[in-house]
């Protein structure tokens, strides 16, 4: 199985168009140097690498339809360093608390993916957006998860009804990989906190 999603990850990213593969290093450049002009520390070095894992993410569902636990993993264990290095008092109480909304977060993901296809007869989100839940209570505080939550839900909505509106209307519902949404809104969440939290200006964010 591991051997299977590795090779389908190298198959993704080997079958870049030239445009996709230069939009790509524009937005890791762009989000690795906006992550080190906020936090210009190790922080914002593990910031800018979850900006990377976040575009591979988001380029590889909206390709395959699916999220890669190894792209998972290692954002999730990247979020555990995340939250040692950003912990003001006891590292294990930090790492406590990123464990706990990753869990909390995740849970409800899944609860509404049980739920939809209960009422739907079919599946709205999938498990690995469900994982990247996780993913993203382990990196983001209280106050962003609504906001992370909320633009990649307006994100999605804006592009299902764009599609829906200017081309044809589908007999089958139309898939929309929510991945490609939320993998971004968890980096542009860990943004907005880390700014608000280093920047005494923006105090006001929290």
């Amino acid at each position: 199985m591991l051997i299977r999603r590795s090779a389908l990850i190298s198959e993704t990213l080997g079958s870049i168009s030239p445009f996709d593969g230069i939009t790509i290093f524009v937005a890791w450049l762009s989000c690795i140097t906006a992550s080190l002009f906020f936090l210009p520390n190790a922080q914002g070095i593990v910031g800018g690498s979850l900006a990377v894992l976040m575009i591979a993410i988001a380029f590889v569902d909206a390709r395959r339809f699916i999220i890669p636990d190894e792209l998972t993993a290692a954002a999730m264990a990247l979020g555990f360093l995340h939250a040692a290095l950003q912990a003001s008092g006891s590292i294990v109480e930090a790492l406590a608390n990123a464990a706990l909304r990753g869990a909390i977060l995740a849970f409800a993901f899944l609860t509404l993916r049980i739920l939809y296809r209960r009422l739907r007869g079919r599946d709205g989100i999938g498990l690995g957006d469900v994982k990247l839940a996780g993913v993203a209570g382990v990196w983001v505080d209280w106050w962003v998860l609504p906001a992370v939550i909320e633009v990649a839900a307006l994100a999605a909505l804006a592009v299902y009804a764009v599609r829906y509106l200017w081309g044809r209307r589908p007999v089958q519902p139309m898939r929309l990989p929510f991945g490609l949404f939320l993998a971004p809104a968890i980096w542009f969440g860990w943004l907005l906190g880390s700014a608000a939290v280093s920047i005494p200006s923006l105090d006001f964010l929290q």
